[in-house]
């Protein structure tokens, strides 16, 4: 998936912060997703309903990382997510 690709974020999915981690929890399959704090970042400002490239510019401000290196990361996350059924496209 790409940033620019359309989606929702499933109504299943119950999000919680331990630690560092972001803790995904889909209701409907009862298993959990770990997200380091971009991860879970860029999952709170999807929650908020920025887009995925809105979230992108977010992170880019807050946290001390090469661009070129967090798309990669973000669109790799995006299709774990999608895989997951975290997410879903349109």
């Amino acid at each position: 998936m790409q940033l620019t690709d359309a989606f929702t974020l499933s109504e299943d999915v119950v999000a919680r912060e331990v630690g560092e981690e972001t803790m995904l929890l889909d209701l409907a399959s009862g298993t959990y997703f770990g997200l380091n704090p971009v991860g879970g970042r860029f999952w709170q400002l999807l929650e908020e309903g920025r887009s995925a490239a809105e979230a992108r510019d977010c992170l880019l401000e807050e946290f001390d990382v090469d661009p070129t290196t967090l798309d990669a990361d973000l669109g790799d996350l995006l299709d774990q997510l999608a895989q997951r059924g975290l997410i879903a496209a349109g």
